[in-house]
């Protein structure tokens, strides 16, 4: 039996699907308060931040923690709420014998180097700076080694994929790809890898199956360039200096415009993986860069490309805007002003 807390999301709905499809799992208990929109999985209503989940993990073996996803990035507040519900999930599945926790992070907690190799070994160091939404990665990670190392009858293992995409899936890549415009950082070539939720859903059910245990690494083959992104999306790139692009994302985070400037060094900075833990154990990615990318090109609303901006000056995504994103909006502020005077508005 496997229980799944965050099955309602796109991620986690996914994982649902993938492991009432493997065999020998023969139940998909889901944990919270809503159904999710998966027929054959059981419902088992619980408040998940609640000490009383140990008690609905009772003939539970595994325990998948899907991630969290939000239309926006998450607050101060939210991260801490988060932060919670894993330290919860963790300490009721260890209190109630639960042998293998599967939890969710990202790639992302390596940090983007320039000196990083490509790929990353699963082993390599962690040196992400821990601000924005990576620190609540971090973390994550942090209670997930605490209680391994506190309570050894639990394996815990952690996935961490590359950029998560599918159709309908909210904020991806930390709105990297949803400004009316692609931002690049004049002199840089991005390496862009993806993880289909589709193929996080199967690294979930061969981590299951095999009782994997410590970080393992989820993507697609290698790496696609800028212009190949910029083809699938059928959009234009907006490039910017390295100065200015750094320079106007710390001012912007300093006005509490954006979450964090760090950000962007996952633009600019390789972070590739390779996957090797989970393809010795049989997985292997469906979908390739390319693949996932227009998968979730496809699936989503034509409409959403603009960022509208508002009269004052701010982007309309105010606080909760990824810094890409808010740069973004930011220039097309300038070259309007720009316009305008050159016009004698």
């Amino acid at each position: 039996m496997v229980a799944v807390i965050g099955s309602t999301g796109v991620s986690g709905a996914a994982i649902c699907r993938a492991l009432l499809a493997t065999e020998p799992i023969r139940q998909v208990i889901a944990l919270g308060t809503v159904r999710p929109p998966v027929p054959g999985v059981t419902l088992r209503r619980v408040d998940v931040t609640d000490a009383s989940l140990a008690g609905a993990l009772r003939g539970v073996q595994a325990l998948v923690y899907a991630p969290s996803e939000t239309d926006q990035q998450p607050d101060r507040a939210q991260r801490r709420a988060n932060e919670v519900g894993v330290s919860v999930a963790l300490m009721a599945a260890a209190a109630a014998g639960v042998r293998q926790v599967v939890l969710v992070s990202s790639a992302q907690v390596y940090g983007a180097a320039a000196d990083n190799p490509v790929p990353l070994p699963e082993d390599q160091q962690i040196l992400a700076t821990a601000d924005g939404t990576v620190a609540e990665l971090l973390e994550l990670e942090r209670l997930a080694y605490a209680v391994d190392q506190a309570y050894p009858q639990t394996d815990v293992c952690v996935l961490r994929p590359a950029w998560l995409l599918a159709p309908g899936l909210p904020n991806p890549a930390n709105g990297l790809l949803d400004g009316p415009r692609l931002l690049v950082v004049r002199g840089t070539q991005p390496h862009w890898q993806f993880c289909h939720v589709d193929d996080l859903a199967a690294a979930v059910a061969t981590a299951v199956t095999t009782r994997m245990s410590g970080p393992a690494t989820v993507g697609s083959d290698g790496w696609i360039d800028q212009s190949e992104v910029q083809r699938v999306l059928r959009r234009r790139p907006l490039e910017l200096p390295a100065a200015i692009a750094f320079g106007t994302a710390a001012r912007l985070h300093s006005i509490g415009v954006t979450s964090s400037p760090s950000e962007l060094a996952y633009l600019v900075y390789p972070w590739v993986v390779g996957s090797e833990r989970l393809r010795d154990a049989g997985w292997k990615p469906t979908f390739s860069n390319v693949e996932a990318l227009t998968d979730y090109a496809d699936g989503r609303p034509a409409r959403g490309y603009r960022l509208p901006v508002d009269p004052k000056g701010a982007t309309a995504a105010t606080a909760a805007a990824g810094a890409t994103v808010a740069l973004i909006g930011t220039a097309a502020l300038v070259r309007r002003a720009r316009k305008r005077r050159a016009s004698g508005k």
